[in-house]
């Protein structure tokens, strides 16, 4: 009978590798030194940035053998409360082996946020195969997430734009003012108007559990924990002083993002969704950002022409998951 496996915090020395895959089983999907080394430096920037600590770090296996399954906590830089779950490994590449390893590790990961709090807990699946989470075996894991009582809120699309490519042209129809000026009732009215139309799925979640309001407030005030300055949040008026469109770019742990973007109901089908797009790289970019990125449902043909019209490239799909703590 095999033994149970057992989840533990890692140890200092253990510390930033976690799961290192063995170099002597490479394959045309798997390269384990530029897995191993990004993994690592990826872990290192978390610990440094307060995005984790060393007692969100675990590792699961048998007493007395090397560990075979690790799981990070994950926050916004100096926040107390677990987000996400991240570097998730397990044996993938057996369906028994690999469910047998993560499940236990999830139900502990998933203990311990909600004890620090979390009411949530997110994880996202990006394909193909991307840094620094370097998440092979997809559907493999999707499978054990469920199991372990995560639920799919996005099918989602990841959109790149990178320094050096041409600027995407502003639209003179708009004239943007910022929330230094306008203060925050105008962006949650104009975020409440857009929630009650969005093609968002895990947006459209967030209005049926905590109403239209609620769902603005809450999709602002994300927004706002990521860093930004006040002004770079700007709301998009037509010559007529109607707000068409919300922009709210800011800069996440990684990389600087297009955090939301929308264009109000009454104002769809004019192509202001390009325009708001434009709006937020250019800001960002001239704050120094040499690379942005944006999501959105695979779904929202708009806010997919929005992307290809700003000169963004799809880069990835990303699945995103949340079990409710």
């Amino acid at each position: 009978m095999p033994h149970p496996v057992r989840v533990r915090p890692a140890e200092p020395a253990e510390l930033p590798t976690l799961l290192a895959l063995p170099d002597d089983r490479p394959t045309a999907e798997t390269r384990p030194a530029e897995r191993n080394d990004g993994t690592a430096a990826y872990l290192s920037d978390l610990l440094a940035k307060e995005c984790t600590r060393p007692g969100w770090c675990f590792l699961a296996g048998q007493d007395g053998a090397p560990p075979r399954g690790s799981a990070v906590l994950w926050t916004l830089p100096g926040k107390s409360v677990p987000e996400s779950v991240v570097l998730v490994e397990a044996p993938w590449d057996d369906a028994d082996d690999g469910r047998s390893v993560a499940l236990p590790l999830l139900e502990h990961a998933c203990a311990e946020a909600r004890a620090l709090g979390a009411a949530e807990l997110l994880y996202v699946i990006d394909s193909p195969v991307q840094p620094p989470q370097y998440q092979y075996h997809p559907a493999a894991r999707e499978r054990v997430f469920t199991d372990a009582g995560f639920a799919l809120v996005r099918d989602g699309r990841r959109f790149r734009w990178l320094a050096g490519q041409e600027m995407p042209p502003e639209d003179p129809r708009l004239t943007f003012r910022g929330l230094p000026e306008l203060g925050e009732e105008p962006f949650i009215a104009l975020l409440t108007r857009l929630l009650a139309d969005t093609a968002d799925t895990w947006l459209a979640a967030d209005v049926a559990e905590r109403g239209l309001r609620g769902a603005a407030e809450t999709l602002f005030a994300d927004c706002g924990e990521m860093e930004h300055d006040p002004a770079w949040f700007e709301i998009g008026f037509t010559g007529d002083g109607d707000p068409a469109a919300v922009s709210l770019p800011a800069v996440n742990p990684t990389v600087a993002v297009l955090g939301f973007i929308g264009v109000d109901p009454a104002h769809r089908g004019q192509g202001f969704s390009a325009a708001v797009v434009a709006r937020g790289t250019r800001i960002l970019a001239e704050h120094g950002a040499r690379e942005i990125r944006g999501d959105c449902d695979a779904g929202n043909a708009a806010m997919v022409r929005g992307f290809e019209r700003g000169g963004y490239v799809n880069f990835a799909a990303r699945r995103e998951l949340i079990r409710k703590l």
